[in-house]
């Protein structure tokens, strides 16, 4: 029998911060029946050039809808820093390290990443910022570094961003609960905990007496 929760998300998708402390309490809720929570990266978006003023504008705006939904902090005033390329293959790519690496500790790099980026107003695009956070989640650095810039977990990055697009998961977050291979969708997009928990528990009941 083989049961885990599955996280869709993108380290840099505003409502998958908003999520995050709804993830959280739904993850405890699961591992107290020994179901697991296992991350995957979606690649939310790919850009190329620079975010402009007009971008940012508009990126904020969202920013401002998730906070007043979910009482998540943002940092309004230094977001978005200028240059930043709306890229997020890097973030993305140093949490299939970090699950390479340490399972466990992914989860810890995930919430750094989020905080550097919305509470701080950090460019987590950059690699260089990426390893300092992957660093302060406890992953070794030289190995940390290494396997980011190797072609397997570039690879293994793609790989995730294919399921997900296989899937046709069109929005972040998503939380999957799969029991022996069969899906059931919790959530796709954001949801507050007091819907999802009663759903995750009638899921919960079922598959561990199954």
């Amino acid at each position: 029998m083989h049961t885990r929760l599955l996280y869709v998300m993108d380290p840099m998708c505003s409502w998958c911060w908003g999520f995050a402390p709804v993830l959280q309490t739904l993850a405890e809720q699961a591992a107290a029946c020994g179901v697991p929570l296992e991350l995957v990266v979606g690649g939310l978006r790919q850009e190329r050039a620079a975010l402009d003023p007009a971008g940012r504008v508009r990126i904020l705006g969202h920013w401002q809808a998730v906070n007043a939904m979910t009482g998540q902090l943002f940092n309004f005033h230094d977001g978005l820093p200028e240059g930043l390329v709306y890229h997020t293959e890097p973030a993305c790519r140093a949490l299939v390290t970090a699950r390479q690496l340490d399972g466990e500790k992914v989860w810890t790099l995930l919430q750094l990443i989020q905080e550097a980026f919305y509470c701080e107003g950090r460019d987590v695009t950059q690699a260089p910022v990426l390893r300092e956070l992957a660093t302060a989640a406890g992953l070794p650095r030289q190995a940390f570094a290494e396997a980011f810039d190797s072609a397997a977990t570039q690879a293994a990055t793609q790989k995730d961003f294919a399921w997900v697009q296989d899937l046709g998961i069109a929005g972040f977050p998503t939380l999957l609960a799969e029991h022996n291979g069969q899906k059931a969708l919790l959530t796709n997009g954001y949801q507050p905990l007091a819907p999802l928990q009663p759903l995750l528990a009638r899921w919960l009941e079922r598959a561990t007496h199954a």
